[in-house]
């Protein structure tokens, strides 16, 4: 499970996502450099997602837990935080989004935490020179009976670990290759689904980070630093 992500600047990403990026129109480390540092994003909270737009990537705040168009409340988004990738093209929840509003969620790291003989200790999981991991997600767009405004919302999609994160939790983000960003976003379900499932591993590294992390309330870069636990 993913509960709780970070994204902050300076942003920078490999050539190869930035030149997939370019090819659908985005800049994205110049649209993410220009946007405020959110050191502890969780779920409701509204957060940056890349999604296409008649055929041009485009960034957008959406508010993290996918509210399906079906839904009588907006409650239902708190527990759909994260989409299995097992059942991510099958389950009623995320089926529709899967087959048409597929995105990245872009994020300098993510936490996870994991039990210790001092307790819970949080951990903060990211690439190892710094550059942004795009994290596979989906989108869907819910307006309330009777309401006129929308409410545009996401969710990140899990999967097994790698042999780093898997020291600390037994799911994680699943990452998309940045050769792989053109047909995540545009290829048939099919073709997505097994895209998912063949990634290969991500290079990632972990630290442990404050146990103020825990609390959404909290939000300074301190939340980011390493410690010793």
């Amino acid at each position: 499970m993913c509960g709780r992500y970070s994204l902050f600047g300076p942003v920078s990403l490999s050539r190869r996502a930035i030149a997939e990026l370019h090819n659908l129109g985005l800049d994205l480390e110049s649209a993410l450099n220009e946007r405020p540092a959110h050191y502890n994003i969780a779920p409701t909270q509204l957060a940056p997602v890349v999604a296409l737009a008649e055929g041009q990537a485009q960034v957008k705040d959406l508010r993290w837990g996918l509210i399906p168009s079906w839904a009588k409340d907006a409650k239902i988004g708190a527990r759909a935080i994260n989409a299995r990738v097992e059942t991510v093209a099958e389950k009623p929840m995320f089926r529709a989004a899967f087959r048409a509003r597929r995105c990245l969620v872009p994020a300098s790291g993510y936490f996870e935490w994991r039990v210790e003989a001092a307790g819970k200790q949080p951990y903060f999981i990211h690439a190892p020179d710094g550059t942004v991991l795009l994290f596979a997600g989906l989108w869907e767009p819910w307006r309330p009976p009777g309401a006129e405004d929308w409410t545009r919302s996401f969710t990140i999609i899990t999967g097994e670990p790698g042999k780093v994160s898997g020291d600390i939790h037994d799911r994680q983000p699943v990452i998309v290759p940045p050769e792989s960003i053109h047909a995540w976003l545009t290829a048939p379900p099919a073709d997505a689904l097994q895209l998912l499932k063949s990634a290969p591993e991500a290079p990632l590294q972990y630290h442990a980070v404050p146990k103020a992390v825990g609390s959404p309330r909290n939000t300074g870069r301190e939340l980011v630093e390493p410690i010793n636990p």
